[in-house]
């Protein structure tokens, strides 16, 4: 069963030329082309599926600054403020709203780590509230338990992911960008050594940008161009329950399950640490650079099945631009959630939140979260090839800094001041030895 997905119109026919061509149709995708239009930039955006359909509608919804790795901090600031100015400025609806995260634990070290992160995020600006045992237990009364502590980030929020990249297509819409759908780009042309067009199934687009925001294809798409890029995806699966349960906090996370309201009401639930690994060739292929991230994480990774391979997306195979591609096989990955990790999910909600059992399980679905060797994303221009640039890999964070990653992706391409500091998540650090550190929070 698919997440649940606004739907858009498509535009009726490709541009012959395009300042900006955009592949991919997720929340990164659409905020850059988003950006850019703002400022005049002729943009296409290309998307093999639906907008939004792949991981941008599967996750939990979170846009958040608590515990963010410091490279990231930044920009997921920044994406709070750009979460609100793009309501304002558009007149569309994400969904979002700074409705404040909550962290309980029973744990004293994961306390005292989220101690460390406060310390070091009061340098950075950001306020989080470190809750002690009276303070935790009182704000998560739904729970019915005594905790040790918790953490409330007050400015932090959510979006809606069924409607948050849908709306941002259509304020595309509105600013004279096109937006075309079942539309997978095939390769790249060049002419003197850089970008001059993109190739796709319904035709070529002249440009000298195209931007790859394919999520987990971004890696196979690479390397139909001799860019290497070390991409990894794990399957999660997740469920969301019908409306119904009062006085639950609007984002809850606790080391059993997480809980975050829906805009209708539901809430969706889902636990850290139940992620499957599904082998595939892209994955032995990477695995050395991947071994540090595994070897610190192997707790909350369990080996998967076969799902990785039909979707075929991490395939190392080279296709052709005038034949039909693995993205046209497969127009959405919509993996198989995994049953056990659902009924697990759902036991321990029910179990941790007594006003869910009220409610009903109304979907369950599973998304490949893409991932780098450390956790944090590839944004910028490759050293390969100029004029293409890459913005993929956010390893499970892609969602809640969609709006700074476009925003810093359309001042790139137009030479503007960049809204945070490139160089942390530039590609070409993953082509030497020292390539980064996995991330800390």
């Amino acid at each position: 069963m698919p997440a649940p997905l606004q739907k858009i119109e498509t535009s009726p026919a490709l541009p012959a030329s395009a300042d900006a061509v955009i592949i991919g149709g997720g929340i990164v995708g659409v905020f850059a082309a988003y950006y850019l239009a703002r400022r005049g930039q002729k943009v296409a955006l290309v998307e093999k599926g639906l907008i939004g359909a792949e991981q941008s509608s599967r996750n939990w919804g979170w846009c958040r600054q608590q515990n963010r790795d410091a490279r990231e901090l930044p920009i997921a600031t920044e994406s709070l403020a750009l979460w609100e100015g793009f309501a304002a400025e558009s007149g569309q609806d994400t969904g979002f709203r700074r409705c404040g995260l909550f962290y309980l634990s029973n744990d004293e070290a994961e306390l005292e780590g989220w101690a460390r992160w406060r310390d070091f995020a009061l340098t950075a600006g950001v306020t989080t509230h470190m809750l002690d045992a009276e303070a935790a237990s009182e704000r998560g009364r739904a729970t019915g338990r005594r905790w040790k502590g918790g953490v409330f980030s007050p400015t932090d929020g959510t979006a809606d992911p069924s409607k948050a990249a849908p709306a941002v297509a259509r304020a595309i819409l509105a600013l004279g960008g096109t937006v075309h759908q079942n539309c997978a780009a095939r390769g790249l042309e060049t002419e003197g050594g850089r970008v001059s067009a993109v190739v796709t199934e319904q035709g070529m687009i002249r440009t000298r940008v195209a931007i790859m925001s394919g999520g987990a294809w971004a890696s196979s798409f690479c390397r139909q161009h001799g860019i290497r890029f070390p991409q990894a995806s794990m399957r999660s699966s997740i469920l969301s329950v019908t409306p119904g349960a009062e006085g639950l906090p609007d984002a809850l996370h606790t080391a059993t399950v997480s809980a975050t309201r829906r805009g209708d009401g539901g809430y969706t639930l889902a636990v850290s640490g139940l992620g499957r690994l599904d082998p595939t060739p892209q994955q032995m292929r990477f695995a050395p650079q991947f071994l540090p991230m595994f070897a610190r994480r192997w707790r909350s990774l369990r080996p998967g099945g076969l799902e990785g391979i039909r979707g075929g997306h991490e395939t190392l195979k080279r296709w052709r631009l005038d034949a039909p591609t693995p993205m046209e096989r497969v127009r959405i990955l919509d993996p198989k959630p995994n049953a056990a990790a659902i009924r697990l999910t759902h036991e321990r909600a029910l179990d941790l939140l007594p006003g869910l059992r009220g409610t009903q399980i109304a979907a369950t679905w599973a998304g490949f979260i893409d991932s780098t060797p450390d956790g944090v994303p590839a944004i910028g221009e490759t050293a390969e090839l100029p004029g293409f640039i890459l913005a993929a890999g956010f390893s499970g964070h892609g969602f809640g800094i969609g709006p700074g990653a476009g925003h810093l992706i359309a001042d790139l391409v137009t030479g503007d001041e960049p809204i945070v500091d490139p160089r942390p998540y530039r590609p070409g650090r993953f082509n030497g030895s020292a390539w980064g550190k996995v991330a800390d929070f």
